[in-house]
Formats: C-alpha cells, structure tokens, sequence
C-alpha cells in the first residue's frame, strides 16, 4: 500500500499528540503553574480549556490506535484529530512560547499530509 510507512509514522506522533494533549488538560484542570502566568488564552477559564484538551486527546488517541489497525475510521479520525490539534495550536500561538504553538501546528499539518496520502498501490489499480 502507497503510504503506509508515513501514516504509520503520522499514526505514532498523533498518539504522541493526544498523550500531550491529555497531559496539558490535566495540567489546565488542576491549574498548574505553567498555565497561570502572565498568559493570555482564548478560553478565559483554565477548566474549559482543560476539559478541550482532554477531549481533544481522547480524540487523537482513538484516531492513532485505529489508524494503526488499518480501519478507514481512523483515516477519518486522525485527519479531524490533527486538524481540530492545528487549529488549537494556532489558538495558542500568542502565549508564552510561539515556536513551540508553531512546531505543534506544523507536525499536526505533517500527520494531515501522511494519512491523505495513503492509499493503493499504482500495480494494484492497473490490473
């Protein structure tokens, strides 16, 4: 199949995203000192903006794990997960530290581009 090392690899680092994820949702629920600074959020209480986070990783995991078993769901899943971890890190980018909102928005448009690209070998359709 055409892809399928990429989308493998998408796979991993969206499950990587949606561990992330739940971890800074944990961290925004229980109002730790890396979110209470001087920031500025577009959600302005640190609970909803956990409770995203947190359903936003659920969702990535869901989309990784089933883009490893090879389901269309997970196709499906992985791109709305990755762009829904996009948006968010455009969101993000007027905090404390833009590079890494940036590096985040760029892997998400990263694991966008290796699950569209999956599909059925060339010799496959000829036949």
């Amino acid at each position: 199949m055409r892809g399928a090392g990429r989308a493998t690899f998408a796979a991993f680092l969206l499950l990587i995203a949606g561990t992330l994820n739940i971890i800074y949702g944990i961290g925004a629920l229980d109002s730790a000192n890396i979110f209470t600074n001087d920031t500025r959020y577009i959600f302005t209480n640190l609970n909803t903006m956990g409770w995203v986070l947190i359903v936003l990783g659920v969702i990535q995991l869901t989309g990784g794990f089933s883009l490893l078993s090879g389901n269309t769901y997970g196709r499906v899943i992985g791109i709305v997960g990755a762009s829904l971890g996009a948006i968010g890190a455009l969101f993000s980018i007027g905090g404390s530290n833009p590079w890494w909102s940036l590096a985040i928005f760029a892997l998400c448009i990263y694991i966008i581009s290796g699950i569209a690209q999956l599909g059925a070998d060339e010799r496959d359709l000829a036949r």
